[in-house]
């Protein structure tokens, strides 16, 4: 039972590690999901609050998973984990049978997981809460509450500043298909044989003053006495969706620049904002100084927005502007605003709009990003997880000794 309890233990404290985490990375990916369900559930009033609930969430995530770990405040920590899955796991069974939003952003863009997935997850993560809940008192704890409460609080401090530096700069992990490294057309593509969405086709006939519904096998086709009254057509099995599928570029003048300009062989720098009229505007105007010294030194410069631009008429019509629909906007940066650069369909770098370097430098950095490197998302979360759990283990060695030494001395 020792051994069940420690593996139970190890694995809620991973889990919720490791959802907090991949959410802490990407807070403004947290913020858009909020709003996403605030929008299904009609709750727009609710949307100036989505960041701080993001924030809230992922960090309460990460602590109750650490705690876990280490054994600082467990017992608390057990609660904790009752409690969320209390509550997340009838949620998400509400939001399987109504899918409001199709993934749940449980482990934001690390994993996704339908709402049917997420549903079983939480039950089968709750089994095993369950028995940590049941033998907390059985968890020793560590040090003294005073001690253990003033290590959870710079451990908190510690993850708010992490994400804050998320949200100012680009997440330390991207793991969007736009990632620096990806190939745009690449990501667009659909494989030889993948599946195809299948629908399904409802004929409305009328006869007689009675209507019936029929199929494309046996509706009356030959028989003049039915009269067609309106079809109803219905996704059954969604397909194969390429990991991008919305990326189109359409100019001022409604011409789709895509293809153009992801078969240019040379650097195209791109500053995205999607409301330009939200985003400091001494930031944008260095954007777009910096980016017609890019374009003064051969680069492609383009910005990139899902509104009417409102832009000092002393730059609008010397620039550049395509059109973006908003949701890819937010999937490729971050940042408003925030940089792009593609040559030959790949995405060579990246920046948000305070990490922009002088003009001066620019061409040379863009120059100098190609070939890109591909970042290994997934190991690089590995590795801070890693961290993470060795940080854990000599925090536990640590007070542990600690507590022998009081020991001791009495």
């Amino acid at each position: 039972m020792k051994i069940f309890l420690k593996i139970s233990r190890l694995l809620s404290g991973i889990v919720f590690i490791f959802s907090g985490l991949v959410k802490g990375i990407d807070p403004m990916g947290s913020m858009y999901k909020f709003i996403d369900y605030f929008t299904a559930f009609r709750l727009d009033a609710l949307e100036p609050l989505a960041y701080v609930l993001g924030v809230i969430l992922c960090t309460a995530e990460f602590i109750i998973g650490f705690s876990m770990l280490t054994g600082i405040r467990i017992k608390e920590s057990a609660w904790g984990l009752l409690i969320f899955m209390a509550g997340f796991t009838p949620l998400t069974l509400v939001l399987a049978v109504s899918n409001p939003v199709s993934d749940c952003g449980c482990f934001g863009d690390a994993i996704h997981l339908t709402n049917w997935q997420t549903f079983f997850k939480n039950i089968i993560i709750s089994f095993f809460v369950i028995v940590v809940f049941v033998n907390r008192n059985k968890l020793s704890e560590t040090v003294s509450p005073a001690g253990e409460w003033l290590i959870i609080g710079v451990v908190t401090l510690a993850f708010l500043l992490f994400t804050g530096y998320n949200k100012n700069h680009l997440p330390v992990v991207d793991f969007r298909p736009y990632k620096t490294g990806a190939s745009i057309p690449e990501g667009m593509i659909i494989p030889e044989g993948a599946p195809a969405d299948e629908y399904e086709t409802v004929l409305i006939y009328e006869k007689e003053g009675k209507q019936h519904e029929f199929n494309l096998e046996n509706y009356p086709s030959d028989d003049t006495s039915w009269i067609f009254i309106d079809s109803k057509t219905t996704l059954i099995k969604k397909g194969y969706t390429p990991p991008i599928h919305d990326f189109s570029l359409i100019s001022n003048e409604g011409q789709d620049m895509t293809d153009v300009i992801l078969n240019d062989s040379g650097y195209n720098l791109f500053m995205l904002s999607i409301k330009i009229s939200e985003a400091d505007q001494s930031l944008i105007s260095e954007g777009i100084e910096a980016g017609l010294e890019c374009r003064d030194n051969g680069i492609g410069f383009y910005i990139l927005t899902s509104s009417t631009p409102d832009i000092d008429q002393a730059y609008a019509e010397t620039l550049n502007i395509l059109y973006v629909d908003e949701t890819t906007m937010k999937t490729i940066i971050r940042s408003n605003p925030g940089y792009m650069v593609i040559k030959d369909g790949i995405v060579t770098e990246k920046r948000a709009g305070r990490d922009l370097p002088e003009k001066e430098s620019l061409p040379g950095i863009i120059i100098d990003s190609y070939p890109a490197h591909k970042k290994r998302g997934y190991l690089t979360v590995t590795l801070i997880m890693a961290g993470i759990l060795l940080l854990s283990a000599i925090l536990k060695i640590s007070l542990k000794k600690i507590n022998e030494n009081k020991l001791h001395k009495l």
